[in-house]
């Protein structure tokens, strides 16, 4: 046989084997969706909030007591938006009722003297039909809502998980890195791992931060332009969109139409068309410059690697998909990045922990493995405990 053909038959038996086992993982992934969602967000936030939790086990706080710190920390800030949201909303309800009754009586009156001419007769059959038509699908609405509270349930569910998984990776990261080095990676070739275990967390640090910018300047963006047309509870929105933003594409999608729906409701069809404008304007500009650049040059990949995994994982996974793509990509080309360069072209790793709950000391790291050339010269931080070889 031809060398090239013997090239490429081997060359695609290994691929396809390779397709087979991402083939098994994904149906693995969606049989487990619920599990893998809850972990998938348990290890975003540990990318949030770890740094915090190891800067203060630094100053001395006990490891539990600066976990709890952290997720307070961050409970207060999610509850301080949604509280800010419900009272701007409350606050400025009477306002809006008087508001939505003006664009009400104006759209009626422009529907019977507008172009359109309608007759009150015609107006009140089209009202007619709308009730009717409320009337005629009540038991869709209503196996609708039983759909709703079983899919809020099983939401509560998978957070109440997220949460408690949350809290082991931020107290015991360390451990449990240390153990799935141990059982899971041979001793020759662990402090590798290890790096790339660092790196690949590190990234994924880096793309949580570059996704609250991201989210910032969504939130500005829609949050000016609801100002200047004035629509009422602005900063609200711009909060709503601020935490829907988080979810790429989509989540400043749904928000934004919240504030286009307001702007029709409460001002007029010219200021919806404007905020409309706005919205779109912004997704653009997210979809095309800040998601490929900022996210890009976080996690070190290309525009197109972003803008290309964003796309197959929403096509693959929906909205759960588009959330997890990216991390997952820069994990991966993080991980594997640590794995094939030398360690003498290891870069400054950040401050932050490499892993959930924090990168494993040099000493502590030393304890669980068979010393050996490859161990005294893994790169990593100094500290105390273990047993580790003398620098010296």
């Amino acid at each position: 046989m031809p060398r090239g053909l013997r090239v490429a038959a081997a060359a695609s038996w290994r691929l396809l084997v390779v397709a087979g086992l991402l083939y098994a993982v994904g149906r693995i992934a969606v049989v487990l969706s619920e599990l893998v969602i809850s972990l998938g967000v348990a290890l975003l936030l540990a990318a949030l909030l770890a740094p915090l939790v190891d800067r203060l086990d630094r100053l001395g706080v006990p490891r539990t007591l600066a976990t709890v710190l952290a997720l307070l920390l961050g409970l207060v800030a999610v509850g301080g938006v949604l509280a800010f949201v419900i009272a701007t909303v409350i606050n400025g309800l009477p306002g809006l009722q008087d508001q939505a009754a003006h664009t009400v009586e104006s759209i009626h009156r422009w529907l019977r003297q507008g172009p359109l001419r309608l007759s009150q007769g015609q107006l009140d059959e089209v009202v007619q039909r709308v009730a009717d038509l409320l009337r005629g699908g009540q038991g869709s609405f209503t196996a609708g809502a039983l759909s709703t509270a079983g899919t809020l349930l099983s939401l509560a569910s998978g957070l109440l998980l997220s949460l408690f998984t949350l809290i082991f990776f931020l107290r015991d990261g360390r451990p449990i890195w240390r153990f799935v080095l141990r059982v899971c990676v041979p001793g020759h070739v662990r402090a590798r791992v290890d790096r790339a275990g660092r790196r690949a967390f590190s990234s994924l640090v880096a793309y949580v931060r570059a996704s609250a910018a991201v989210a910032l300047m969504d939130a500005v963006g829609i949050g000016v332009g609801c100002a200047a047309v004035g629509v009422p509870l602005a900063p609200a929105l711009a909060a709503l969109v601020f935490l829907g933003a988080f979810v790429p594409y989509v989540g400043a999608m749904i928000t934004g139409s919240i504030a286009v729906v307001m702007a029709l409701v409460t001002t007029g069809p010219l200021s919806a068309i404007i905020v409309l404008a706005v919205v779109v304007g912004v997704m653009q500009l997210e979809g095309h410059v800040l998601q490929p650049l900022l996210l890009g040059h976080a996690v070190r990949l290309h525009p197109l690697a972003v803008v290309l995994g964003i796309s197959a994982g929403f096509l693959g996974g929906g909205v759960a998909g588009a959330v997890f793509a990216v991390p997952a990509v820069a994990l991966l080309n993080a991980g594997v990045r640590g794995l094939v360069e030398p360690e003498d072209a290891e870069e400054a790793e950040p401050e932050e922990a490499a892993e959930p709950g924090g990168a494993p000391e040099e000493a502590e790291r030393a304890a669980d493995e068979e010393p050996g050339p490859e161990e005294r010269s893994a790169p990593g931080g100094s500290g105390s405990g273990g047993s580790g070889p003398d620098p010296d």
